[in-house]
């Protein structure tokens, strides 16, 4: 087990020294410039470009990039907080993200596990048909019209919870988008759990054991329930780092500063150590993420580990 994982994180290592160098480019050649504002004259812009290092020599810029970026430091922002550094400015708004992202997937998976058992236990029974109909909802309508719905009646009709998030009350103002951005979650979880469930209870050695007389409810819980959460915990990881790392429009119903927000702020002014931080954090989050997902692999299932060279 412990090679499997140190072979894991070492090319996971590997993989953001990579997108570090990407972003590195990305940097050097994107078209425009954060010191586009008309009212600058051609010296003003030219002295700019001096005192934030944009004339010093490819190589050596390079090398200041990725010293600094190791340090977590990603230089300065440029429009959105002139002169702030921009870990402290993505930190602060990455917090909230992270924070409402990981209370949807607590609440997402935990339904969607509970939703998907409820279809198969029942399963060809009104109970899975309404199940499997919450599932289709969950998918077919975004996120932001269930923001907008339960801010509208929940909120505003029935005052039973806040409409607008506030920092002073972090966790009873985000209960409407936690249950908004939850939906998808549960539609996805439900939906994989029951179509994995149905085919593992359909082997031979699920059918042996039902044969030997094991109780219906043994044989899903202990046995099936283990094979069916692999496919489960492949969708998951993705959910959870888009999650984590910000729902835009969500964000925009619910007055959230979080990271989809702060994002687009630095895309429209052309904010580009912001853009490049926020694009490395959530490269990082995605593979940080799949690092687990591949450890609880090896967990759930010795025979993957085994197969990709784990002991």
């Amino acid at each position: 087990m412990a090679t499997f994982i140190l072979k894991r994180i070492f090319w996971a290592v590997i993989t953001l020294v990579v997108i570090l160098f990407v972003l590195f480019l990305l940097l050097e050649f994107i078209p425009g410039s954060p010191f586009n504002d008309e009212r600058l004259t051609v010296d003003q812009v030219t002295v700019l470009r001096e005192h934030y290092g944009f004339n010093k020599p490819f190589f050596e810029k390079a090398a200041i990039f990725f010293m600094n970026a190791l340090r977590g430091d990603f230089g300065i922002s440029y429009s959105i907080i002139k002169n702030q550094p921009v870990a402290d400015l993505v930190w602060s708004e990455l917090g909230v993200s992270i924070r409402i992202g990981l209370q949807t997937m607590v609440v997402g998976s935990f339904l969607g596990l509970i939703l998907g058992i409820i279809a198969v236990t029942q399963y060809n029974t009104w109970k899975d048909n309404v199940a499997t109909i919450i599932s289709v909802l969950g998918v077919s309508v975004p996120s932001y019209v269930f923001a907008l719905l339960l801010s509208y009646f929940v909120g505003y009709k029935l005052g039973w919870a806040d409409i607008t998030y506030s920092i002073d009350h972090p966790y009873s103002s985000s209960v409407l988008p936690t249950i908004a951005l939850s939906m998808f979650v549960i539609s996805q979880i439900a939906r994989f759990l029951r179509t994995e469930l149905i085919e593992v209870l359909q082997t031979d050695y699920i059918q042996l054991a039902r044969a030997k007389g094991v109780r219906a409810n043994q044989i899903i819980y202990k046995h099936g329930l283990r094979n069916a959460l692999i496919s489960v915990i492949t969708i998951t990881g993705p959910l959870m780092v888009n999650l984590m790392t910000g729902s835009l429009v969500v964000e925009k119903v619910f007055g959230i500063p979080g990271i989809g927000s702060l994002l687009v702020n630095a895309i429209q002014v052309k904010d580009y150590n912001v853009i490049v931080m926020i694009a490395f954090v959530y490269s990082a989050f995605y593979i940080f993420v799949n690092l687990l997902v591949d450890i609880l692999y090896g967990i759930i299932d010795p025979r993957i580990r085994v197969e990709k060279g784990g002991s």
